[in-house]
């Protein structure tokens, strides 16, 4: 067969049309079924038990991996698995969520007597209701969808997908039902660029000590070059005599003192910084003083204590560092 690129955009764009309105006719969906389902989820004392085979099995994953990251304990059981030893991971605490398009999948169905002999209450999502599995669950969830994106009609594509959007909708839910925060998402995930982004903080990655670039505004202008060149940071901060910060020198600033033609050895630094300057504290997130240099144009920032005393330095490469940026 020959490969035509109009052919493959056509192939391409119906199979996103197929499955968008399998989304779209999931919102009927949301009923008291749904509502049904929320409630015994979000008052499970123990944890969510997720399960499905084959490319259910995969939906079934994700979902409780999401419903982990948004604040409600979940964890995928392989149902074949199940029937020899791993069934011994439900407790009478749990809910169990099993997901299957026929609702007659022969390693569910083989657990069910079992399950309901728990008295764990059971929350199907099958694309047939008047199924083996959607007629023993405590409520079921119907995500049937009129055909599959798949042209021979044989492999799931729509019928996943709509899984998948039902799961998200069920997580979402219950995440502003529990009051979950973005504190709350960034512990369940200290490890990643979005819990780097909403837990580190400037005093995390800031340096200090005699790590932080400072002269006095007394300081010529060559004084100052040598404070920077030692200290790597690509500026530093002007304090006045009782140490507080007056202003800021900057790699930027010394071009600016080079093209007017000054002399480097007699004329004080406090003629050439840049004053007022931005200053933050140091219990700010790490992102926000990035999102700081991106609006005022500049690469560094000096922290500082109540009394304006320098603390701590902080630079973009320290949040480049630190994976912020």
């Amino acid at each position: 067969m020959m490969l035509h690129d109009q052919k493959l955009r056509e192939l391409g764009l119906a199979v996103i049309q197929v499955e968008a309105q399998a989304i779209v006719a999931l919102a009927e969906q949301i009923n008291d079924n749904f509502v049904a389902a929320c409630k015994l989820l979000f008052h499970c004392s123990g944890r969510v038990v997720v399960i499905g085979m084959g490319k259910s099995g995969h939906i079934a994953g994700k979902i409780a991996a999401t419903l982990a990251s948004t604040g409600t304990p979940a964890f995928f059981v392989h149902p074949g698995e199940a029937s020899h030893g791993d069934l011994g991971m439900i407790t009478r605490q749990d809910v169990v969520l099993a997901l299957s398009n026929s609702g007659e999948t022969e390693e569910i169905i083989k657990i069910l007597p079992l399950i309901k002999r728990l008295g764990v209450p059971l929350i199907a999502m099958t694309g047939n209701p008047a199924s083996t599995l959607g007629m023993v669950a405590t409520t079921h969830i119907n995500v049937a969808v009129e055909q599959e994106a798949c042209p021979l009609g044989l492999a799931p594509t729509s019928s996943t997908t709509a899984a998948l959007v039902m799961g998200d909708a069920l997580a979402v839910s219950l995440l502003e039902a529990r009051g979950f925060t973005r504190n709350d998402f960034a512990l369940s995930h200290p490890g990643g660029s979005l819990g780097k982004r909403l837990l580190l903080r400037v005093e995390d990655i800031m340096q200090v000590g005699d790590n932080i670039p400072s002269v006095p505004e007394s300081a010529v202008i060559s004084y100052a070059l040598l404070e920077m060149t030692e200290k790597k940071l690509g500026m530093t901060a002007i304090v006045d005599s009782n140490k507080q910060v007056v202003g800021i020198f900057t790699d930027g600033d010394l071009r600016r003192t080079l093209a007017k033609n000054l002399d480097l050895q007699n004329t004080p630094i406090s003629e050439v910084m840049t004053s007022p300057c931005a200053l933050i504290n140091k219990d700010i997130l790490a992102a926000e003083a990035m999102q700081i240099m991106e609006q005022k144009k500049i690469n560094a920032l000096i922290v500082v204590d109540e009394q304006r005393l320098a603390i701590g330095a902080l630079n973009m490469h320290d949040l480049i560092r630190a994976g912020i940026v």
